[in-house]
């Protein structure tokens, strides 16, 4: 008897289906168009002013350039300028970091509980940031006006003498540290409020079973719970000190940051030794130095935040 074997036949596939390979790089070209725009508009920029820091490059001729090596960085080491903007820079980010977060940690907190109208002042905690930069800045180097500002005039009125809060050091970067809090209190306290939320209430109702009162509650529960929060808005907020450009500039509008540099930051640094000097190629540098600067205090702040939560433990 003779038996027959039948070929096994590929399972015909479904129409419409497509091969398993085609599946595996779905994922990829979805993500693609995010790559390809931070090639194109974050990375290239980032190594081409790398590359044009290391040249001779000035705006009249922007096609020439000329090899120096590491001359434009050792010039910012010599020049007296740059080192007064990045002490300015430190100055005011301190003065607009440290209250800002301060009271926008005391606002979330009030918040926080159940209070009428509460919408409504969570939307008006937004309204500084949404203004505009040109706005805000101006309407602020009005009321910091010499002669004829707000400040000064509630200043007499209560018999003290006039402060000129665009050329003395000190009052003019305060000035510009009550811009930069006035427009970002608000942003920081709605992202703790967030993390407020976040924090389970049967903590709160332990600690008040304890016999903990609200200060004790806020310092030892709430504190602890939103460490994450702070170590990111004070992170974002040191980024923001280290790029300062658009307050500093209009509040008197030049690039010198006043008469004497008192307020010039080294953002301004950086538009005057492009734009008002022309020289490309040390702007660059300037831009790649304030670029290590800013990855140092991530990094810095990064390291804190970890060693106070090993305390901690």
């Amino acid at each position: 008897m003779a038996t027959t074997t039948s070929a096994r036949l590929p399972a015909a596939r479904p129409a419409g289906a497509r091969p398993r390979r085609t599946g595996r790089l779905a994922p990829y070209g979805f993500v693609a168009p995010f790559f390809v725009l931070f090639a194109a508009f974050g990375l290239f920029p980032l190594l081409y002013t790398a590359y044009v820091s290391l040249h001779r490059v000035e705006l009249q001729t922007s096609d020439r350039m000329d090899w120096l090596g590491l001359r434009n960085y050792t010039r910012l080491l010599d020049d007296p300028f740059f080192w007064n903007a990045l002490r300015n820079t430190f100055t005011i980010g301190v003065l607009s970091t440290v209250p800002q977060l301060l009271i926008a940690l005391g606002l979330a907190h009030l918040l926080n509980y159940r209070l009428r109208g509460r919408t409504f002042f969570r939307v008006a905690m937004l309204m500084p940031y949404a203004t505009s930069v040109a706005a805000a800045t101006l309407v602020f180097a009005q009321l910091f006006g010499r002669d004829y500002g707000l400040i000064n005039w509630l200043l007499g009125s209560a018999g003290l003498s006039p402060v000129d809060w665009q050329a003395d050091t000190w009052a003019s970067q305060f000035g510009v540290s009550a811009i930069v809090t006035w427009r970002w209190t608000g942003y920081n306290a709605l992202i703790y409020l967030a993390g407020m939320q976040a924090i389970p209430g049967e903590l709160y109702e332990q600690a008040a079973v304890d016999g903990a009162s609200r200060w004790q509650q806020f310092r030892h529960v709430t504190v602890p719970g939103l460490r994450p929060t702070i170590v990111f808005t004070v992170v974002v907020s040191t980024i923001g000190a280290t790029q300062l450009f658009g307050e500093p500039l209009l509040y008197e509008g030049n690039a010198a940051g006043g008469i004497s540099h008192q307020y010039q930051t080294l953002g301004l640094y950086l538009y005057e030794q492009g734009w008002s000097f022309f020289h490309l190629g040390r702007a660059a540098a300037v831009a790649w130095v304030m670029f290590l600067l800013i990855v140092v205090l991530a990094l810095a702040n990064a390291a804190l935040a970890a060693r106070a939560g090993r305390r901690d433990r």
